[in-house]
C-alpha cells in the first residue's frame, strides 16, 4: 500500500513555497495600498468610471478633465488592448450628477462615450465601510460554525478538537493562497478585491472543508476496523480510499470553470481565475494538508520532520 502520509514534510514544504511569496506580496501590497490586497470600490469609499471610447484618447486628456473637477491624482488606467480604447478611471466618492457631468465633458473635449459599454459604480463610505465589516464577519462565522460541526459529528472519536483545529488550519491555507494570488495579480495587473472574491472565498471553504470531512469520516469509520494499526497506516488507509471520489468532484468543477475562464466574458474573469485556483488549492489541502498535519499531532512529530526528515 502506497504510503502517502509518510511523505508530509514534503508537502508542508511545498505549501511553505507557495504561501511566502503569497505573504510577501501582501506586505509589500499593505505599504503601497495601506491593505493586503488592492481594494476595490465594494470595500473602499469612492468611484470607478469604466469608460468605452469610440476613438483613441490619452491618459493625460483623461486625468486633466478629472483633475478639473478637484479630483486630484485620479488613477487612470488602460483596460484591454489599446484598440479597444477602454479606460478605467479610480476617483473619490462622485455624485451621480456630477459623473453625468465628466461623462458629458470628457465626450466634448477628449472622445465620444459610448455610454452604453460604460459604468460608473459608487460606494459612500459608510456603506464601504459597512461590507468589509460584513466580509469579516462572514468569513468568522464560518471558521467558528465548522470547528463545532466537525467536533460535534466526530465526538465519540479520540481527540476530536483535532479534527475540527485541521479542518480549520486546511481552510486557512486555501485562503492565504487565493490572498497571496491577488495581492500579486493587484501589484502587477492592478486587479482588485470586489464582493465577488468573497463569494469566491466562501465557496472555497464550502469546497475545501466538504474534501477534508470526507477523508475524516472515513478515519473515523477505519479506526474500529484496524485496531491493530497505527493511526499512521489508518489515515493513509483512509486517503487511498477517498482519494479518487475527491478528485472526481473537483476536477468536474475545475473542467467547468477553466472552460468558462477560456470562453467566457472579461467581467468574471477575476471572480473565475481566484475561484479555480482555491479549488485547486482545496482539494491539495484536504488531501496533503489536513490528514497529513493530523497525523503529526497524533505522534507530535512536526518539528522533527524539518528537522532530521521523516521517521521510519
Amino acid at each position: 500500500m502506497y504510503n502517502i502520509v509518510e511523505k508530509r514534510r514534503w508537502y508542508y514544504l511545498l505549501s511553505l513555497l507557495v504561501i511566502v511569496p503569497g505573504i510577501v506580496a501582501m506586505i509589500y501590497s499593505t505599504v503601497e495600498y495601506d491593505s493586503p490586497v488592492r481594494l476595490g470600490v465594494d470595500f473602499e469609499s469612492g468611484s470607478k468610471f469604466v469608460l468605452k471610447l469610440t476613438a483613441p484618447a490619452r491618459e493625460d486628456d483623461i486625468r486633466d478633465i478629472f483633475e478639473s473637477y478637484g479630483f486630484n491624482n485620479p488613477l487612470v488606467t488602460r483596460l484591454g488592448n489599446p484598440s479597444d480604447n477602454v479606460w478605467q478611471v479610480r476617483t473619490k466618492f462622485v455624485e451621480a450628477t456630477q459623473a453625468e457631468t465628466i461623462l458629458a465633458q470628457l465626450g466634448a473635449e477628449v472622445a465620444p462615450v459610448d455610454k452604453s459599454a460604460s459604468s460608473v459604480d459608487s460606494v459612500s463610505p459608510a456603506i464601504s465601510q459597512e461590507v468589509t465589516q460584513s466580509a469579516a464577519i462572514a468569513v468568522v462565522i464560518a471558521s467558528v460554525l465548522i470547528l463545532f460541526f466537525i467536533v460535534w459529528s466526530f465526538r465519540r472519536v479520540p481527540q476530536a478538537f483535532r479534527y475540527g483545529v485541521c479542518a480549520i488550519v486546511g481552510m486557512l491555507h486555501d485562503i492565504m493562497v487565493a490572498m497571496g494570488l491577488m495581492a500579486i495579480l493587484g501589484i502587477f495587473f492592478g486587479w482588485e478585491v470586489d464582493a465577488l472574491f468573497i463569494t469566491a472565498m466562501l465557496t472555497v471553504i464550502g469546497f475545501s472543508v466538504q474534501d477534508t470531512i470526507v477523508v475524516f469520516d472515513r478515519i473515523r469509520e477505519n479506526i474500529p476496523k484496524w485496531r491493530n494499526e497505527s493511526f499512521e497506516s489508518i489515515a493513509n488507509r483512509s486517503l487511498l480510499e477517498t482519494v479518487h471520489r475527491s478528485l472526481a468532484t473537483q476536477l468536474n468543477a475545475i473542467f467547468v470553470m477553466i472552460a468558462i475562464l477560456l470562453f467566457g466574458g472579461a467581467s468574471i474573469q477575476q471572480f473565475i481565475t481566484i475561484l479555480l485556483i482555491g479549488m485547486l488549492s482545496g482539494t491539495y489541502s484536504s488531501l496533503f494538508i489536513a490528514v497529513p498535519l493530523l497525523v503529526s499531532w497524533e505522534k507530535r512529530d512536526l518539528q522533527r520532520l524539518f528537522r532530521r526528515g521523516v521517521p521510519a
